[in-house]
């Protein structure tokens, strides 16, 4: 029987302090738990370099890092060390871009950042659904801003993009007070102020807490916005976020949209509407229930059409175009599920947050234990192979 493991590690410390308290809905407060995280790891980014500080990052990268050359890919000219990173909303600031690959990440994407800073929607806004391993968020891109992102990135010092232990890109999303029809020069002003400090970029146009946001999902508005980004001088590789709410007729045309317009990548998906047969379920903090609660579902619910929102996007778009697999991914079997149905690379958020840091190893190395059973070389052979999960 395997050993526990040392009260000193991460994973201990997670489960017994932090654990407890995402066990109920009704615990610490989800918003305030992320703040105080987010605060902490903001410091230790700005000051890495000290001693101290940089001797327990190191210790936490000893601990939650799994380099392997097998799992190394370089898509859009980005060399990522491993196909697993952050999904954007837990980072919105960008205050710890310069410690993610020491969490084990490969990537990780910051954001939601808008041109105008904004406070996002009214408190509460951040809900656990913990049994079902689930959230449920109407956060309303909640950021300080792009000019602000811009000096907190610079005040980390960071190696210049392309040349980081983690690949950082940057999601991009409309100022709740910017209308429809200035929107693309709204995304352009935030990714000009930007770009020079992001890896990659990404359109968020998913996000159902932002008025009038997911018609921008629209071919013609969203190409009128792509067009609009790719003129702009050093214009870094763009990629779309689409939603799971999509009927498969707009997920064909978005990925033969993304063909045509020369887009880096599609990253499926963000939250949903659909409550996922949890309609009646009840929220401990309003007392309603999840039908009639405003916000995006996140988390184990939405493994299935997320799944199968990349199995029509890589039907459509072919092996060329880069897919991002994101939503209901905590465990080997579904990283590995997300991969051979055509993800190059995959994110967490919602998993992440129940099952603590350890995750990032425990998936890493069920990647690489699959490569071993499958006999596969390099992570790239398992990308859309349809390869099954081999248990032990």
């Amino acid at each position: 029987m395997a050993s526990a493991p040392p009260l000193s590690s991460t994973e201990a410390l997670y489960r017994r302090w932090v654990g407890p308290l995402l066990a109920r809905d009704d615990g610490a407060d989800a918003e305030q738990l992320t703040q105080l995280t987010l605060t902490a790891l903001g410091l230790a980014s700005r000051r890495r370099h000290w001693p101290l500080v940089s001797g327990s990052l190191a210790g936490l990268g000893a601990e939650l890092q799994r380099p392997d050359l097998r799992l190394e890919q370089t898509l859009f000219g980005c060399r990522f060390a491993n196909p697993l990173g952050l999904a954007a909303g837990f980072d919105k600031n960008a205050v710890a871009a310069g410690i993610w690959h020491l969490f084990g990440f490969g990537f990780a994407e910051l954001g939601t950042i808008t041109w105008h800073g904004q406070p996002g929607n009214p408190r509460p806004r951040l809900f656990r659904l913990s049994q079902e391993r689930a959230a449920l968020n109407r956060m309303g891109f909640n950021n300080n801003g792009a000019v602000a992102a811009k000096r907190t990135l610079e005040e980390q010092h960071l190696p210049p993009a392309g040349q980081r232990p983690a690949v950082l890109g940057l999601n991009l999303g409309k100022s709740r007070i910017t209308s429809l029809e200035r929107a693309p020069d709204d995304y352009a002003s935030t990714l000009e102020l930007l770009a020079p400090l992001a890896d990659y970029a990404v359109i968020n146009v998913s996000s159902p807490n932002t008025p009038g946001l997911r018609d921008l999902q629209d071919a013609t508005q969203l190409r009128r916005l792509v067009e609009r980004l790719r003129r702009l001088p050093g214009c870094p590789p763009l990629l779309v976020k689409i939603a799971p709410d999509l009927e498969d007729d707009a997920i064909d045309t978005i990925a033969r949209l993304a063909y045509q317009e020369g887009l880096a990548g599609v990253i499926a998906v963000n939250t949903s509407l659909n409550r996922r047969g949890l309609e009646k379920r009840r929220l401990a903090q309003t007392g309603r229930t999840l039908e009639e609660e405003a916000g995006g579902l996140s988390g184990a619910p939405l493994r299935g059409r997320a799944l199968e929102v990349l199995r029509r996007l890589r039907a459509t778009a072919g092996p060329a175009l880069p897919l991002v697999g994101v939503g209901g991914i905590d465990s080997p079997e579904s990283a590995w599920e997300r991969i051979t149905a055509g993800a190059s690379l995959i994110q967490l958020y919602t998993g992440w947050i129940y099952a603590g840091p350890a995750l990032v190893p425990t998936i890493l190395e069920g990647l690489q234990q699959q490569l071993d059973r499958h006999g596969c070389r390099h992570i790239g052979e398992a990308v859309g192979s349809g390869l099954p999960y081999l248990s032990a």
